[in-house]
């Protein structure tokens, strides 16, 4: 009896090691460029051994998918059920929320990051049985969310579920960027908590009348000429395609083929390989965004209508990510889950469109069109993460139908959240909302 209970222990305890090292795997390489071999090596044992525990990556991937969500999902909810006797601490309550999820998301948790990171990439098929967890977590948020409405602490204009995307975005986005190095996770969720809350505009209502939206949309790919050149424009956008709805490696030549309506091998008089496609695609993706955006805050001429200038940045950050760029919705999506090389041969640019928003809200902040507190790095992360993660929950193809707004209708909302905060100004100032935390 001692014997068997000895083998039960071990054997659970080289289970739990497998789980471990699965989502170390997931979190860092991605789920699909994690083999069963590489969960082995990480686990220390032989790689047939594996299949005595599990009987497949996906067996393993599902299990760390709910712990991933689960954990998360039960210590919100304490936080939630003891907000209820104290509705006066929204505020509090909030910044307890924020620090929990993401001291889970980014330190605490490999099952809970594995889970943001990859999620998006799976098929409806892996998806399914997860869906229930994921929705009961979002269901937490949102009690929490509208009993703080009720209660008058939230603006009354914007949906509970929309507020609920927009917080939840900002946070999930921080897989992609955050350095525990630069400032430990309490910091990182005191400044967020505050910029969801308040908004960076030190105002009570920001002032975008002078938006401008005709000429920021203007920029566009030149047309390609000559057959060879629209072949090969053609299967870039396929390649883009299918890039931004399956990842880095789960893209294939075949799929990229396909997609573009011709066969594998003539893939290759274009292109030497798919990491050369794969290259163009993502250069073009931030190449576009970034001479976008830029063109249009330089539609502005000084002295400057800050507002109306960040809230025309903002707009054309979406147009791109939804409309006028399939390369820059493919380079949002994929990149996190690149290979390191690749990573590195296009981080150049990545800091470029980072220093372009840095001058935009540094120069602002001068003005004292936004808040003196802000420091300015972290709120330009929070803010694009805002904006980089609506990819994976906003559908622009729905717009027209009930309960659906249109990309420019959401593009609004996502102005006033960002310039203004989640909170109601109308019932209280700027001032008096950060003495009151």
């Amino acid at each position: 009896m001692t014997n068997t209970e000895d083998k039960l222990s071990k054997s659970e305890k080289t289970r739990e090691d497998i789980l471990s090292a699965a989502a170390r795997l997931f979190r860092h390489e991605g789920y699909y460029a994690t083999t069963m071999r590489d969960i082995a090596e990480k686990t220390g044992i032989e790689a047939g051994s594996i299949y005595y525990h599990f009987g497949s990556k996906e067996m393993i991937l599902n299990e760390v998918l709910d712990i991933g969500v689960r954990d998360l999902y039960r210590r919100i909810s304490e936080i939630v059920l003891a907000a209820k006797d104290n509705p006066e601490d929204f505020r509090k309550s909030f910044a307890l929320l924020i620090e929990t999820h993401l001291t889970y998301l980014l330190t605490d948790s490999d099952f809970t990051s594995a889970n943001i990171r990859n999620y998006p990439m799976l098929s409806d098929e892996t998806r399914a049985p997860h869906r229930e967890l994921r929705a009961a977590y979002a269901q937490v948020w949102s009690d929490f969310l509208r009993d703080a409405k009720a209660s008058g602490f939230l603006r009354k204009d914007i949906s509970i579920s929309a507020i609920r995307q927009f917080v939840l975005s900002a946070m999930n986005w921080t897989v992609e960027w955050y350095d525990v190095g630069r400032y430990p996770v309490h910091i990182l969720a005191e400044r967020m908590s505050k910029l969801i809350l308040d908004g960076m505009c030190s105002l009570c209502r920001a002032d975008t009348g002078g938006l401008m939206t005709s000429n920021a949309v203007s920029f566009g790919p030149t047309e390609s000429t000559g057959k060879a050149a629209r072949t090969r424009a053609e299967i870039l956008q396929a390649a883009a395609r299918v890039l931004r709805d399956n990842g880095y490696k789960a893209a294939t030549l075949r799929q990229i083929a396909a997609e573009a309506n011709m066969q594998a091998g003539s893939v290759y008089y274009h292109f030497k390989s798919k990491e050369a496609i794969v290259d163009e695609v993502l250069d073009a993706g931030l190449s576009d965004l970034l001479a976008g955006v830029s063109a249009a805050a330089d539609q502005f001429p000084e002295p400057y209508d800050h507002h109306a200038r960040i809230a025309t940045a903002i707009w054309t950050h979406l147009h791109f990510l939804f409309m006028a760029s399939e390369f820059t919705s493919a380079n949002i999506r994929s990149y996190g889950m690149l290979p390191n090389e690749f990573r590195e041969r296009h981080g150049e640019i990545r800091h470029e469109y980072g220093r372009l928003w840095d001058r935009i809200l540094r120069e602002a902040q001068e003005d004292n069109a936004i808040r003196s507190d802000i420091k300015i790095v972290p709120l330009r992360q929070v803010m694009l993460g805002a904006l980089n993660w609506t990819v994976e929950w906003f559908d622009s193809n729905k717009a027209g139908t009930d309960g659906y707004l249109s990309l420019a209708e959401f593009s609004d909302m996502l102005i006033k959240l960002l310039l203004e905060g989640i909170c109601d100004r109308e019932t209280a100032t700027y001032a008096e909302q950060v003495a009151a935390s």
